[in-house]
C-alpha cells in the first residue's frame, strides 16, 4: 500500500531545495562591470519602484536601501498562499567604492526593475560625510 500524502506534499518536495530558501546575498544580485573610465553596478530589483531605493554614501561606502510590502491590492479576496518566494521587507547592500568618490560623481538609474549605478574608476575627493544620490528614470 502506498503512503497518503497531502495534497501539497509535492511542493513540500520540488521547493524544499537549498537554492530556494532566502539569503540575504540572493535580494540584491548584482553585476559588476567596468569600461575605460567607469564601474557600473547593475542590481536586480524586481516588483521595487524608485521611491523606495535609497542610495547613500559615506566614507567611501555605497548602500543601497530597498523596501517592498506584501500589500494586497482588493480587499474583498482572500489569497491563501501555498508557498511564496518572493521578497518583502527591507534589504541592504553595502559596496565599498572609495573613498575619492563623492555623490556628485555617482550617477544612478532604475528601469524595468534594475538599478544601474555608474561611479569614476577615479576622482579627486572634494568633501566627506553621508550624502545621498538622486535615482534618474
Amino acid at each position: 500500500m502506498l503512503p497518503i500524502l497531502s495534497r501539497f506534499s509535492i511542493f513540500d518536495d520540488v521547493f524544499n531545495d537549498s537554492i530556494y530558501q532566502k539569503k540575504e546575498s540572493s535580494i540584491m544580485k548584482t553585476d559588476i562591470k567596468e569600461n575605460e573610465e567607469n564601474y557600473i553596478l547593475d542590481i536586480d530589483l524586481p516588483g521595487y519602484s524608485k521611491e523606495n531605493v535609497k542610495l547613500e554614501l559615506d566614507k567611501g561606502y555605497l548602500t543601497i536601501n530597498a523596501e517592498i510590502s506584501n500589500e494586497i491590492n482588493d480587499s474583498n479576496t482572500k489569497t491563501n498562499y501555498l508557498y511564496k518566494e518572493r521578497f518583502y521587507g527591507k534589504a541592504s547592500r553595502t559596496f565599498y567604492i572609495g573613498e575619492s568618490i563623492v555623490d556628485k560623481d555617482v550617477k544612478a538609474s532604475f528601469k524595468n526593475g534594475i538599478l544601474t549605478v555608474t561611479f569614476p574608476k577615479k576622482s579627486i575627493k572634494e568633501e566627506s560625510g553621508k550624502t545621498y544620490i538622486d535615482i534618474n528614470d
